[in-house]
Formats: structure tokens, C-alpha cells, sequence
């Protein structure tokens, strides 16, 4: 059975920087399921002039991290 999901991305500036929310989640783990169909839902404002990127190692390319672009 294949998996379709929509997740809300939200992205909020609590002092430190911006951090990025999935499902009201702040910096959530996602769990990608090969075959499945995954929305990133940035439709909120909060969304204006921040790309969302996937990343194969922690704190994505910030610190010299490598981007997912599979």
C-alpha cells in the first residue's frame, strides 16, 4: 500500500535563528518511506525566503553538512 502524506512547514525565529517546523514539530526527524508521496506543505508566510532542503547529515548544510539531492 503506498503512502501518501501532506506535512505543514512552518518556520519560526525563536532568537537563535530560524528553525523549521513539520507539523508543529521544531527540527522533527521525517521518515521517508521509498515508494511513498510526500507533500512539504510551505503555503505559510512563515515560509517567505527560506528554501527547504533536505539533508544526509545533522543541522543540514549549515557546519559543512552534505545536501540530499537524490
Amino acid at each position: 500500500m503506498a503512502i501518501t502524506r501532506t506535512i505543514i512547514v512552518t518556520v519560526s525565529n525563536p532568537g537563535s535563528g530560524n528553525k523549521y517546523f513539520l507539523d508543529s514539530v521544531q527540527q522533527a526527524t521525517v521518515v521517508l518511506a521509498e515508494g511513498g508521496t510526500y507533500v512539504f506543505d510551505q503555503a505559510d508566510s512563515s515560509n517567505d525566503g527560506h528554501p527547504l532542503r533536505f539533508s544526509t547529515t545533522s543541522d543540514g548544510t549549515h557546519n559543512s553538512g552534505s545536501e540530499y539531492t537524490t
